[in-house]
């Protein structure tokens, strides 16, 4: 089931739980604290079986524009339609707050293979490729940014 939090002092736990069960995606810690610190002040949803096996949140980036700022789902749950209505939810939610755009940023394909999933995944939820920054992050992590109209 897919809920919105809104209570801020549980997003960061729910959050918490699930990026340090991801260290392939999430291994420096800096970035991961900034996800859980953050995501308290952004739209949040949870994916619950008896307890959370995901989330997903939204920032406002621009007037228009919502970003899929942070994502993640147990690894025991990938490649079960978890990742997919969490998207299917938040794309709802930012169509009824009046966004017509939504972007997100990932590794370029070809990069690393953990990656690469997440950049199908994108794809496969009408993801379009929009702009790759090279320089963004990192030399070794170039920035695929992704968009679709809502």
């Amino acid at each position: 089931m897919i809920t919105e939090i809104t209570n801020k002092e549980e997003k960061p736990q729910i959050a918490r739980k699930i990026l340090e069960g991801l260290k392939e995606w999430f291994e420096v810690d800096e970035s991961r604290e900034g996800y859980i610190r953050d995501c308290a002040d952004w739209i949040f949803l949870a994916a619950k079986e008896e307890e959370p096996v995901g989330f997903l949140c939204l920032k406002e980036t621009g007037k228009e524009t919502v970003e899929l700022a942070v994502m993640g789902v147990l690894k025991t749950c990938h490649r079960k339609g978890v990742g997919r209505a969490l998207f299917e939810k938040a794309k709802e939610i930012a169509k009824a707050k009046g966004y017509d755009f939504m972007q997100v940023k990932t590794v370029q394909m070809g990069m690393y293979e953990d990656y690469d999933i997440t950049n199908r995944f994108y794809l496969s939820v009408g993801f379009k490729e929009f702009e790759v920054i090279e320089t963004l992050w990192d030399e070794a992590n170039p920035c695929q940014i992704y968009v679709m109209a809502l």
